[in-house]
């Protein structure tokens, strides 16, 4: 017979050692998160500015839609979609949406006064799928665990679920550590079979969604685009999930939607007009959905935005 004490095994009889004799072996942290400031997730207007700040703490800014011009100290960075940039404490930094577009900004201060940060000094990076689902963890544990929309100072929900705080911590320290990372290793190569399957799936979601966007008011139907893209409607379904973890038609929804807070942003339509281009039936259905969607109505949404016109 055996007993165990700590991960290792000993016959019963055996002598065995203090518990105060096992070795312990700490673990390196090479990055340590001390506290964070602000979690912001913008949607602002096609012609924002952002007049510009300095502060002794590290923050990055990531586009998620749209396009902005950063300006740092005295240089000048293009930011596109899916794109990053980090902001060491006391760097002046500012920013305005380019091209007629209102962008949706991730943007989040923290003190970390780990050595290894230095490697995200001065970087543009274009974040991966694994880096961007991070991304939307931490801002989804932040909703859970703090007032939303999010403001400054961060106030704690009564209701916060239980290790909220501790998973952005950790995902925010997993988010950087992967970042660093990517700059200098090669990623593993894929066997050429499992590749090849992926980079199909990931072609025939691309197609979908592109197909989607170009026709965001018309009323799609999960046959129609098995139809047009040659694939069965539960191979697509099958494939859609995996790689977006969404349904086709919720997906089509969210595009909408997303269109919609565009187009009010940007405010060349009325509601109605809008509920019109994007093929829902009625102005009704529209605030319905958006409403079910973003916890706000339409119009309230509209008010919103409005209210951070300033800097």
């Amino acid at each position: 017979m055996y007993t165990v004490q700590g991960r290792k095994c000993f016959k019963v009889g055996q002598e065995t050692p203090p518990i105060d004799d096992f070795i312990r072996t700490p673990l390196t942290k090479t990055i340590d998160i001390d506290n964070i400031i602000t979690i912001h997730y913008f949607e602002f207007v096609k012609d924002y500015v952002f007049t510009g700040e300095r502060h002794n703490f590290w923050e990055f800014l990531y586009v998620d839609r749209g396009e902005v011009q950063v300006t740092v100290d005295h240089t000048t960075h293009m930011l596109q979609q899916g794109t990053i940039i980090f902001h060491k404490p006391n760097e002046y930094h500012s920013f305005h949406a380019l091209n007629g577009k209102a962008p949706n900004l991730i943007v989040m201060t923290f003190d970390c006064h780990s050595q290894a940060m230095c490697h995200l000094e001065d970087q543009v990076m274009q974040l991966k799928d694994e880096e961007r689902n991070l991304l939307a963890k931490i801002i989804e544990e932040a909703k859970h665990v703090f007032a939303f929309p999010f403001d400054y100072p961060l106030h704690r929900r009564m209701d916060g679920l239980l290790g909220s705080e501790q998973l952005i911590q950790s995902y925010l320290e997993i988010f950087l550590l992967q970042l660093i990372r990517s700059k200098n290793e090669v990623p593993p190569a894929k066997s050429l079979s499992s590749a090849v399957r992926e980079k199909n799936h990931e072609d025939i979601v691309s197609k979908v969604i592109a197909y989607m966007e170009d026709h965001i008011g018309h009323h799609l139907t999960l046959e129609e685009l098995s139809h047009t893209f040659l694939i069965s409607k539960t191979q697509l379904k099958d494939v859609f999930k995996h790689q977006t973890e969404s349904t086709v038609m919720e997906y089509f929804l969210k595009l909408k939607l997303h269109k919609a807070k565009l187009m009010i942003r940007e405010g060349n339509s009325n509601m109605t007009e809008i509920a019109s281009q994007l093929g829902f039936s009625s102005v009704h259905y529209f605030s319905k959905a958006f409403k079910k969607k973003m916890n706000m109505t339409p119009t309230e949404y509209a008010r919103s935005v409005k209210s951070r016109l300033v800097n």
